[in-house]
C-alpha cells in the first residue's frame, strides 16, 4: 500500500460522539487542498459544524456520501499524488478498516467527577506538561461547549474543562447562586485538581469568572482569554437571557437558542432536545431564575471586571464574535491594554463556530 496516501477521517468531537451524518462536501475531486481549508459539514447529535483540512495534499476520492451517517474514523475520502494509481487507491479503499471507538477512548478528553463543598461537578481532562488550561463555559452552558477547542488546545498544553454548579453534569442545588458562588467553585476544583496556576479561558459568563479569579487571585493565573465576555458592560440580550431561562418547548427554546450563532441553522432539533432535558431537571429552572436575577437584573450586567483587569499585570486577551447578538461586540475594547480579535462570520458562539481560530489566537498567548 502505498504510503503517499493520506485518509480523510470523520472527526471525533468529544467523548460522546459516535458518529456524524456528512452534510455536505466542499471541495470537489481532483482539488488541491491545504491545511486548515474547509472540506466539508458534519452534523453530530450535539451541533453541526465545518471540518478543517488536517493535512494537505490532491483530492483523489471522496469516499463518503452526502447525507449519510458514519461512524468516527470512517473513511471520507483519500488525498494522494498523481504519481498514485487509481487501482492503488482502489486498493487502500477496500482495505482499510474503521478502528474501534473503544481502543482509542484514551486519546480523548476523559469525563470524570470532582467532590467540592458546593457538591459535585464534571469536568474533562487532557492531560499534559507546563501550565494547563482551564476552560469555563457561560450561562446555561456546559463543557461540551468546548468540543471544538480541547484537543486543539491540549497540543500546547493540558485541558480541563469543567461543568459550572447548576449546569451540565454537574450538581443542581446551588444555594445563592451567583458570582461568589461560581468563582469559589473554580478555585475548589483548582484545588482539587492541584492547578497552582492555570491559563484561564472564558466565555460569556465564563469569561465574568475568569476576570474576578484574575482580578482577587492574580497569582493563579497566568493568562486570561475573554470570549464574548461579561463584565466589560452593561448591556445584554434580555430578550435571550429572560427568553431561556422562560423557555419550557421546543418551539420556545429553539428562536433564543438562535441569538447564539452567526448561522442560525447550526441550532439542530438535538441541540435544542438536549437543553430542554437539561431545564427539566429538578432544581435547574430555580438555579437559572436565581443566576440570571443575580448577575443580569432587570436587562442589564450587574458585575464588572473591567476597572480591575486594566490594573492587572497579567497577559489578557479578548475574543469577540463580530455577530454576537447577545453581548455588544463594543464591549471588547473596554479593556485597553488586553489584545483584541473580532472574528467575522460568528456570532456569541465564536468558539464553536470558528474554532480553528480561537483555537490558535489561545494557543498564541500560551
Amino acid at each position: 500500500m502505498s504510503d503517499l496516501i493520506t485518509p480523510i477521517i470523520m472527526p471525533k468531537w468529544g467523548l460522546s460522539m459516535q458518529e456524524g451524518t456528512l452534510s455536505e462536501w466542499h471541495v470537489e475531486e481532483g482539488t488541491e487542498i491545504s491545511p486548515g481549508d474547509e472540506i466539508m459539514d458534519v452534523e453530530t447529535d450535539k451541533i453541526a459544524n465545518v471540518v478543517e483540512a488536517a493535512d494537505g495534499g490532491l483530492l483523489r476520492r471522496r469516499v463518503g456520501q452526502e447525507g449519510e451517517v458514519y461512524p468516527v474514523r470512517a473513511l471520507l475520502g483519500v488525498m494522494a499524488p498523481e504519481s498514485v494509481s487509481d487501482a492503488e487507491i482502489d486498493a487502500y479503499i477496500s482495505a482499510f478498516e474503521v478502528p474501534e471507538v473503544e481502543e482509542e477512548e484514551d486519546t480523548g478528553p476523559a469525563y470524570e467527577f470532582a467532590d467540592l463543598p458546593i457538591g459535585r461537578v464534571r469536568y474533562a481532562e487532557r492531560k499534559g506538561d507546563g501550565v494547563p488550561v482551564l476552560l469555563i463555559h457561560g450561562f446555561g452552558g456546559d463543557l461540551d461547549n468546548w468540543l471544538f477547542n480541547i484537543d486543539a488546545i491540549a497540543e500546547a498544553a493540558p485541558v480541563y474543562a469543567i461543568d459550572l454548579p447548576g449546569h451540565g453534569q454537574s450538581i443542581k442545588a446551588v444555594d445563592n447562586p451567583g458570582l461568589q458562588a461560581m468563582t469559589d467553585a473554580v478555585l475548589a476544583f483548582m484545588d482539587h485538581a492541584e492547578i497552582d496556576k492555570a491559563h484561564l479561558v472564558g466565555h460569556s459568563m465564563g469569561g465574568l469568572i475568569s476576570g474576578r479569579i484574575a482580578s482577587d487571585h492574580g497569582g493563579r493565573v497566568a493568562s486570561l482569554t475573554l470570549i464574548c465576555s461579561a463584565g466589560l458592560g452593561e448591556e445584554i440580550n434580555r430578550d435571550y437571557l429572560d427568553g431561556f431561562v422562560a423557555a419550557a418547548t421546543r418551539r420556545e427554546l429553539k428562536p433564543k437558542l438562535q441569538h447564539l450563532f452567526a448561522d442560525q441553522s447550526l441550532v439542530n432539533r438535538a441541540m435544542v432536545d438536549d437543553l430542554l432535558k437539561y431545564k427539566r431537571l429538578d432544581g435547574v429552572q430555580s438555579f437559572l431564575e436565581g443566576l440570571n436575577a443575580s448577575l443580569f437584573s432587570d436587562g442589564k450586567q450587574t458585575e464588572s471586571i473591567a476597572g480591575a483587569l486594566e490594573a492587572a499585570d497579567l497577559p489578557c486577551q479578548v475574543i469577540w464574535g463580530a455577530e454576537d447578538a447577545v453581548i455588544p461586540q463594543t464591549h471588547a475594547g473596554a479593556i485597553a491594554s488586553a489584545r483584541v480579535t473580532v472574528v467575522d462570520a460568528a456570532g456569541h458562539m465564536v468558539q464553536m463556530e470558528q474554532a480553528a481560530k480561537v483555537n490558535d489566537l489561545i494557543r498564541d498567548l500560551l
